[in-house]
């Protein structure tokens, strides 16, 4: 009977859990759509802030294309800003972000990293946790910023990544985030932030006045560059964090309905192995009367 009740309280338990995976789930999901929403709205905005950095350097030529944003130096310095969340419970989510991290440490920027000429900035409190657990030095951490996020706090960030490459700080600036794709799908993405790199594509015949307008620069377009790249990388940044934090909601909706569907299994799993071993104390039970029946009797 003492592993009866050991079973009664464990599906108990396995049922309290599952209630709480299926509210996680519904508040996750109703999190999805706002933060699906910004996304998507932030997305055109910036596609077209690239074109028209495209266009201009189209136009005029990169060798006239100069701007301190777009300097390329020699690399003696590196920051990776690794775009985490401040919560758990979302899979492979803060983890995957982690090992990307890792993995350029020991590939991609070994020499560097070996001579102490890279610097991690973790944004999110899980991934300044895991960092440290692990041993990696990190420059600084951010976890604010997911308090009731908006550009402006958004470009503060954006603002001192921008300066400390200006001042030399850094020579090169990744930013390493989960790239929001739909509710099931989060894309890794490394992402190089600084300098700016415009990668222009020959365009086919048809598209040629969708990259080559004529325009007329009012003024010189220099002075353009000076006000629409500081732009562009603050929105770059800002849809980094709202492709991370939709991700975000959508591996923890994911995974809590997989945690809640996995936690039905196992109740069902329980009961049966309840309703076994009930059946067989029962049985039990009434072979030990049956036989005490027939004892008295025979006496």
């Amino acid at each position: 009977m003492a592993n009866l009740k050991e079973m009664r309280l464990r599906i108990v338990s396995v049922k309290s859990t599952q209630q709480v995976t299926r509210a996680m789930k519904m508040v996750s999901a109703a999190k999805l759509r706002k933060a699906q929403d910004a996304i998507i709205q932030i997305r055109p905005y910036a596609e077209k802030l690239h074109e028209i950095l495209v266009n201009l350097v189209n136009q005029n030529g990169a060798a006239d294309f100069e701007n301190k944003y777009a300097e390329h130096k020699e690399v003696k310095k590196i920051l990776l800003v690794a775009i985490t969340s401040n919560r758990g419970l979302c899979g492979g989510f803060n983890a995957n972000v982690v090992k990307k991290v890792e993995e350029l440490l020991l590939t991609k920027y070994s020499h560097y990293f070996q001579n102490g000429m890279v610097d991690v900035l973790a944004i999110g409190k899980k991934g300044a946790d895991v960092f440290k657990a692990k041993n990696i030095p990190i420059s600084g951490t951010i976890h604010q910023l997911y308090e009731g996020l908006q550009y402006s706090s958004a470009e503060k960030v954006a603002q001192d990544l921008m300066n400390s490459f200006e001042t030399g700080e850094y020579d090169h600036i990744d930013l390493v985030y989960n790239q929001f794709k739909n509710a099931a799908v989060q894309k890794l993405i490394v992402e190089p932030f600084l300098p700016v790199e415009i990668k222009v594509e020959k365009p086919s015949h048809d598209d040629a006045h969708h990259y080559f307008s004529d325009y007329i620069f009012e003024p010189d377009v220099n002075e353009i560059m000076g006000t629409v790249i500081p732009k562009s990388l603050k929105i770059q940044f800002f849809k980094a964090i709202l492709d991370s934090v939709a991700s975000e909601h959508g591996a923890r909706m994911t995974a809590m309905h997989k945690a809640t569907d996995n936690a039905s299994e196992l109740v069902r799993a329980l009961n049966l192995q309840y309703n076994k071993a009930r059946q067989s104390a029962i049985t039990g039970e009434l072979l030990e009367i049956v036989s005490g029946a027939n004892a008295l009797k025979g006496s």
